[in-house]
């Protein structure tokens, strides 16, 4: 262990005084701007020259030495236990790098293991010239072989060292902002969700529930992670554990520590429309034995790097078998979810909205916000009847109409085939059914800018499930007659 921490030093110390040494002037100085300041050199151009460009972090000279480091982790020729050795190296001198050094480093990896351009076309001309002859299938292996780029190895290199897994997960999380702005760094964002889609396979992770005797560093980290309630303080945290509350989560064996993924469940004995009594910390515990309906009013990704792998829907059919185990009188699977991108949307579909109604509505309307003739009437006067929703009625001809849109966008409003709300889309896609809306169902300042205070209930048919996949695949949405309703009116 000795040796190996030495050997790690060594390395860290050497790719670190190269860069310094770089900056100081050995070998590295500064050359001046290119003329054409916008173009960037790519690592292939940097490697072959003497001085360092521009705004560009490392020189050349240091750029070779991190992409030897780079290559001893990936070389064929040596052990995993070896290549992680190095990667570790790299990993550490990362973990000190500035943001401008990682972007090099990001780069090394998209343009210096890539897959051979030649060996590619070599293989895809073989397939083509293959098919429909019995070399077809060896032809079809030698392409997807060829395919498979050298930063494939690499990266499964660096998963290998202790804290790997985390080195990975927290440079893509670092690495997905940039993607936009650099086109160059998609192959790398595909390869690391490519092997994590493998690694974090559902198969691959343990369901936990997590109590109040949990470990206060693993409690600590439903604090920081919780992204649809803020859990405003331990008191909030205790209420959400109690004895009527549930709290599950998966974990990988590489992230022990780390909740990928939870879930908040409340035990009650009817559909709830509204978060405030199941926020509220003075209630009483519900009686668990008269428990129907299992609630799931939360769920929260916890890792960024992990976006593109999906386990959402895995974590919550895990959870009913293990509820429906315990509570055998649990019959109603349903959310209390919220609908954070309905208020955005209506602000700019208003007016379609407004031109789709019948005369007989837009003068309801009008009535409504105080405008006499219906012809006069502006959206920017709806809107605003609409800016303190918690004053108005649900009965009221302004809020039927608001019900109305909100049961359009999330039964109606698809985008490439999926919905276009995020909760939507992944209740929808787990094949859920948009059942109930809920009037003030979230009267907290975020709930009334997301979508006016409306809060939707999400049911899971466990006979319908399947089917209800299949629909939307079709691009339709299931929904319940109340919403259906809405929809016509």
């Amino acid at each position: 262990m000795t040796n190996a921490t030495n050997w790690i030093a060594r390395s860290v110390s050497r790719l670190r005084s190269a860069a310094t040494a770089d900056a100081s002037g050995d070998s590295g100085t500064v050359a001046p701007a290119p003329r054409k300041s916008g173009v960037q050199r790519t690592t292939h151009e940097r490697l072959q020259a003497t001085l360092r460009r521009g705004h560009e972090a490392l020189s050349p000279r240091a750029l070779r030495k991190l992409l030897a480091d780079l290559q001893a982790a990936a070389a064929v020729q040596v052990s995993e236990v070896e290549g992680a050795r190095h990667a570790q190296a790299v990993a550490v001198w990362y973990a000190q790098a500035q943001p401008e050094e990682r972007q090099d480093v990001w780069w090394l990896l998209c343009e210096q293991f890539a897959s051979d351009p030649v060996r590619v076309q070599a293989a895809r001309q073989g397939y083509e010239v293959a098919v429909g002859t019995e070399d077809e299938a060896q032809a079809e292996i030698a392409l997807r072989r060829a395919l498979v780029s050298p930063r494939i190895r690499l990266l499964q290199r660096f998963a290998v060292f202790p804290g790997g897994m985390r080195f990975l997960v927290d440079l893509r999380a670092e690495l997905l902002p940039r993607l936009k702005a650099d086109k160059r760094l998609l192959a790398l964002d595909a390869d690391l969700e490519q092997l994590f889609s493998t690694w974090f396979d559902v198969a691959f992770l343990e369901l936990r529930r997590l109590s109040w005797d949990s470990p206060a560093s693993l409690l600590e980290k439903l604090i920081q992670y919780e992204a649809v309630h803020d859990i405003r303080s331990w008191g909030d945290l205790k209420n959400r554990l109690d004895s009527d509350r549930r709290c599950y989560g998966f974990f990988h064996p590489n992230l022990p520590n780390e909740p990928l993924i939870f879930v908040e469940v409340a035990l009650v004995e009817s559909l709830s429309n509204s978060i405030t009594p199941l926020l509220d910390e003075a209630a009483a515990p519900a009686d668990i034995s008269r428990a129907s309906t299992a609630i799931f009013y939360s769920i929260s990704n916890t890792q960024t790097g992990l976006r593109g792998v999906s386990f959402g829907d895995s974590l919550i059919k895990h959870v009913v078998e293990t509820l429906s185990a315990e509570f055998p009188r649990l019959r109603t699977f349903a959310t209390l979810s919220p609908i954070p991108g309905f208020r955005s949307w209506l602000n700019k579909q208003a007016s379609a909205r407004w031109e789709s109604l019948t005369e007989k509505r837009r003068a309801e309307l009008s009535k409504a916000v105080g405008v006499v003739a219906p012809q006069t009437l502006e959206v920017t006067h709806l809107l605003a009847a609409l800016d303190k929703p918690l004053e108005l009625d649900a009965k009221s001809a302004l809020g039927q109409w608001l019900l109305h849109c909100a049961a359009h966008y999330l039964a109606c409003e698809l985008q490439a085939g999926k919905p276009l709300d995020p909760v939507a889309r992944f209740h929808l896609g787990n094949g859920a059914r948009v059942e109930r809306l809920n009037w003030a169902g979230d009267p907290s300042a975020k709930g009334i800018k997301q979508s006016y205070g409306l809060m939707v209930n999400y049911l899971y048919d466990l006979k319908r499930i399947d089917k209800h996949r299949a629909q939307l695949a079709q691009g339709r949405v299931a929904v319940s007659r109340e919403i259906e309703g809405l929809c016509r009116g």
